[in-house]
């Protein structure tokens, strides 16, 4: 029989140490393992409000197409993305989310040799794209817990750890699980300390969710930093997420070497049509970042009045630390409401929960109460 061993012992190294992507459970996964019938999913910080009803319009107009290729371009999603943005169509790189830029960035900057710079706590996809490449990964210890970000990204400390291998700065603002975020002085302190040979991806992924009068666009500052990457999506506050749609935004040249090693046809024809269609509804939109405003809040104050301090969060999302948070999780699992464990991230006992819809959020809320008393908090 074949023995897949000395194959898989092939492998590059950075892949063997590698632990597959764990994304929030999904609500099929939780009916078949308790039989749990009415589930709400409050783990991935997806929209509750969903889609632009636009958008799904215009994916049924263009179902008859699904047999022919979408344009591997994306001419008009570029397009529309150039002109909301205010920047050259050759800036533009579209990504099956912006995951896939992530991995695009790797590809064409990181190898065996180089190393990127990350931060603790910071998004998981970059520790696992770099070392992917048998690049070198540096995560860089975050704030304290007393800090007024705290676990939030030290860029100092981050800008204090490259050196002449290092080629590749992933940094998320604001950063995913913590919800914590970084100034325009402290970003533009930041840019102008790292070399302009080292390419800087500012993750943005939250980015319409944001409302903070400190708080920078990073498309204002790609003008004067040719080595900055601004990654944005459409799966977060534009609500679709299951198409999987993100796109990234660089000096011309940068955008060259990233289209260079991107899948032909990455981004799917029914992704771009909705996007597009997306973008032209900013009154859907607004509305999504004010139900977020709302349930933001609505958690923030339950949490806080069942005595847990959660960290500040600009996102969807809220995370804090509860004792027990293991047997807690799958207490509210049991009650069909499933939140993000969040300990593989270096934030022990903790738990993160996506903004719902107010009931859903309430529904939440009294979850965690009854899971508290099962296990025997007070």
């Amino acid at each position: 029989m074949f023995d897949p061993s000395a194959l898989v012992g092939r492998a590059q190294s950075g892949v063997l140490g590698l632990s597959p992507y764990e994304a929030g459970k999904p609500i099929a996964e939780l009916q078949r393992q308790y039989g749990v019938k009415d589930v709400i999913k409050l783990a991935s910080n997806e929209s509750p409000l969903g889609p632009s009803p636009l958008a799904k319009a215009a994916i049924t107009r263009v179902l008859d197409e699904l047999a022919i290729y979408p344009d591997g371009n994306g001419y008009e999603l570029k397009q529309a993305l150039s002109s909301h943005l205010g920047v050259d169509i050759s800036q533009l790189t579209l990504g099956n989310g912006s995951n896939d830029i992530l991995e695009l960035v790797a590809r064409a900057f990181l190898g065996p040799g180089r190393n990127a710079v990350y931060a603790d706590h910071a998004f998981a996809i970059y520790a696992m794209a770099t070392r992917a490449t048998g690049a070198e990964g540096r995560s860089v210890a975050a704030h304290p817990g007393g800090h007024a970000q705290p676990y939030g990204h030290d860029l100092a400390a981050m800008a204090a750890a490259v050196d002449d291998q290092t080629t590749v700065i992933f940094v998320a603002n604001p950063n995913n699980p913590t919800g914590t975020w970084c100034t325009r002085a402290e970003l533009l302190a930041f840019l102008d300390a790292v070399p302009s040979q080292v390419a800087v991806v500012l993750d943005e992924a939250y980015f319409e969710y944001v409302d903070e009068a400190e708080y920078p666009d990073g498309m204002s500052l790609l003008s004067k930093y040719s080595n900055l990457i601004v990654t944005r999506t459409f799966s977060k506050a534009y609500g679709l997420a299951a198409l999987r749609v993100g796109y990234a935004v660089s000096h011309s040249a940068v955008a060259d070497l990233l289209n260079r090693v991107r899948q032909p046809f990455n981004v799917n024809h029914l992704a771009q049509v909705a996007a597009v269609a997306a973008l032209a509804d900013q009154n859907h939109l607004a509305k999504a970042c004010e139900i977020n405003r709302a349930g933001l809040k609505q958690l923030n104050d339950g949490l806080r009045g069942m005595g847990f301090r959660p960290i500040p969060s600009v996102g969807n999302f809220l995370t804090f630390r509860i004792p027990h948070a293991a047997a807690i999780y799958d207490a509210l699992l049991r009650q069909g409401v499933i939140v993000r464990p969040v300990w593989n991230y270096g934030l022990v006992d903790s738990l993160r929960i996506s903004v719902g819809l107010a009931e859903q959020n309430d529904r939440a809320l009294i979850a965690l109460k009854r899971a508290r008393q099962e296990v025997g908090q007070t």
